[in-house]
């Protein structure tokens, strides 16, 4: 079965980020103070091929810890589905 993977990469809470920090200042400098606490992280997509979900999961989790992810510095959490045939 072929299954996509939404996930999403952020930093960590406790760390700074100063892309968020720039574009909330920014938000101010074009008229949207009441944009505020901007944090800035990445969104991967991709197929995976697996017997079941479970085993989907784990692949996207081994994924994400090895290589796509910096658990030092970023969290990530992640959506699967099967995925739909064109």
């Amino acid at each position: 079965m072929k299954f996509k993977a939404e996930i999403d990469v952020m930093p960590q809470d406790a760390l700074l980020d100063p892309q968020g920090k720039a574009v909330s200042h920014s938000m101010k400098t074009i008229g949207l103070p009441q944009i505020t606490d901007v944090r800035i992280g990445r969104h991967i997509q991709l197929y995976v091929e697996a017997a079941n979900e479970e085993e989907a999961n784990a692949k996207i989790e081994e994924a994400c810890k090895k290589l796509l992810v910096n658990q030092v510095m970023e969290r990530f959490e992640f959506t699967i589905e099967e995925a739909k045939l064109a």
